[in-house]
């Protein structure tokens, strides 16, 4: 499975912002287990951006960072001690541009499992993990249907043990699942069976 992962993405051609934004990396920690888990985070709530959100450990760019990978490794280690020396790099997914017009660069790379990892509560309330096979069986609560332009997308929220996984980090899962493990998710078409809730907010525009 995780090897196959790793083929898929190296092969894999993820589109690249042109824009001159600011810039952010992400990091799609999965963990090796026998049932291999994603790590994920819950904001702060105190923060005033996405305070109580669920979200990918992460942040803007730094002078000292070498290069994008490198913002993803310090960013995850600061916000979740995770050690740069434990993460294997798998590779990378598109681009995408936050509400607050960031450009967001997700990651992905393979952890061992056991590492203790413990959130800065400056910027989090708590880690938690959530099994692969979960979100290969897209058990999405709804989908949220945004119009932006011309263009519909149909972004799949997902609620798993108190969590609520939806926005920008759930684009850029609907990319791992579709290109990583090539299921039949697009977040141009609207699932089967999946109840739809329209919001008036536009979407995190794709490059």
């Amino acid at each position: 499975m995780l090897e196959t992962l790793r083929k898929r993405l190296q092969a894999h051609r993820p589109q690249q912002l042109n824009a001159d934004l600011p810039r952010a990396a992400v990091l799609l920690a999965i963990v090796e287990r026998r049932e291999p888990t994603l790590v994920l985070t819950r904001r702060a709530g105190h923060l005033a951006q996405h305070g109580g959100q669920v979200a990918f450990p992460g942040g803007k760019v730094e002078p000292e960072d070498a290069d994008l990978w490198a913002t993803a490794l310090r960013e995850a280690h600061e916000e979740i001690a995770l050690p740069p020396a434990h993460v294997a790099y798998l590779g990378r997914l598109s681009d995408v541009t936050s509400r607050h017009g960031i450009g967001v660069t997700p990651f992905v790379g393979l952890i061992p499992p056991g590492l203790p990892l413990v959130p800065d509560h400056n910027e989090l309330d708590t880690i938690f993990e959530v099994p692969l096979a979960w979100f290969l069986e897209d058990r999405r609560s709804h989908t949220d249907v945004i119009r932006h332009g011309e263009h519909t997308y149909y972004v799949p929220s997902y609620a798993y043990a108190n969590h609520v996984i939806w926005g920008l980090s759930a684009m850029m899962l609907v990319e791992l699942l579709a290109v990583g493990f090539a299921r039949p998710i697009s977040l141009d078409r609207a699932p089967l069976g999946s109840p739809l809730r329209h919001l008036p907010a536009p979407p995190p525009p794709r490059p």
